[in-house]
């Protein structure tokens, strides 16, 4: 199992992450706002500005404060090892 930082010490396993998204849309804000709702949302931010949404396949939100194209490098390079 293969883990990638996401910042601030945290991890998440990378065979787990379904799509990595920039928070910007009114769709990918539809989803912070129900999983936060539903009690599926992680915040990793330390309070800093959220840059990136993670999506897992457990249906899990998980708010970045590292870029979606700084997240998506990570994974490439944890993939490909």
């Amino acid at each position: 199992m293969k883990f990638i930082n996401i910042g601030y010490g945290s991890m998440v396993s990378a065979d787990r992450i379904v799509a990595v998204c920039s928070p910007e849309s009114a769709p990918v804000k539809r989803m912070v706002t129900d999983a936060k709702d539903s009690g599926r949302l992680i915040d990793v931010t330390c309070g800093k500005k959220t840059k990136a949404v993670i999506i897992t396949d457990s249906d899990h939100v998980i708010l970045s404060a590292l870029t979606a194209d700084t997240l998506s490098e990570k994974l490439v390079e944890e993939t490909e090892k």
